[in-house]
């Protein structure tokens, strides 16, 4: 049965983190009719209709006094560097910053965490009830903030995003049209991604659910060996096919599943990532 989606009408959302993935989520729930604000340290200019800047800094307790009542939270933000105390500030000190700071509890609150809690699992499937087994700090800090704020309120979800790709994110292509990217061959290494609106859906739909899961993972239906993904985008830019070098670092072998997703009714506009990756280059 799939889950049923709802969210009272004009309840407002508070966007916290309203940086790509943030934004392209607040656009969504302003075009559903709901009021929308997006919390950043520095608030670019003009925003989108249906969507008001605020200022604030999540590693700052002092600048989110005053935030009004929201009906749902959307935790999206980005570190200022990649270290430890960076990724900490964020998204453990700044998620219980930010809850403290709202005069009462969201009904809501999604956390975009990362699949990179997962760890090495010699390219088995993984979903939601596998056992998570962060190779790197940065794992260990997300999946500490997801415990946090499953312990902390009611409502919260954590959806562990796959590696992002879409517009603005086209870095592997370059790097492959340049002939600087290389792909394990033959040993069955598998990447795991989803488009960058999809993301955003994802977070939105989660968010409207009337009982939704405490996890998902937030991926495509089509994990890909490296090197078949590699060499078939390799072609569409015109670039060499790439050498045979190591898997990146610190990910993890896995396939992720998404069919926790789709059973709550969930659907991807890009669901394999060679069509989402062709549409960049046209």
């Amino acid at each position: 049965m799939l889950a049923t989606s709802h969210t009272p009408m004009h309840a407002t959302v508070l966007i916290a983190g309203a940086g790509d993935v943030g934004m392209r989520a607040a656009r969504r729930f302003a075009a559903l009719g709901h009021p929308v604000l997006a919390l950043r340290r520095r608030p670019p200019g003009e925003a989108p209709e249906g969507v008001a800047w605020r200022q604030g800094d999540l590693t700052d307790p002092a600048s989110l006094r005053g935030l009004p009542r929201v009906d749902t939270v959307i935790y999206a933000p980005t570190p200022g560097a990649r270290d430890e105390d960076a990724y900490r500030a964020v998204f453990v000190d700044g998620l219980r910053h930010l809850l403290d700071a709202l005069p009462a509890a969201p009904r809501r609150t999604v956390f975009a965490s990362s699949s990179a809690v997962h760890g090495e699992h010699g390219g088995a499937w993984v979903d939601e009830e596998t056992p998570p087994d962060p190779p790197g700090f940065n794992g260990r800090i997300l999946l500490e903030a997801e415990r946090w704020l499953a312990g902390a309120v009611e409502g919260g979800v954590a959806v562990r995003l796959a590696g992002l790709y879409g517009p603005g994110r086209t870095q592997l292509l370059e790097r492959l049209r340049e002939g600087k990217a290389v792909a394990p061959r033959g040993k069955g290494v598998f990447a795991n991604r989803i488009h960058v609106d999809d993301a955003a859906a994802v977070l939105v739909h989660v968010a409207r659910l009337d009982d939704p899961a405490a996890v998902y993972l937030g991926v495509d239906d089509t994990p890909l060996e490296i090197d078949v993904l590699y060499d078939h985008l390799a072609a569409l830019v015109g670039g060499p096919r790439p050498a045979d070098g190591p898997a990146p670092a610190g990910v993890g072998n896995k396939r992720l599943s998404n069919a926790r997703l789709r059973a709550s009714g969930f659907r991807c506009a890009w669901p394999d990532a060679r069509d989402g990756y062709a549409a960049l280059i046209t």
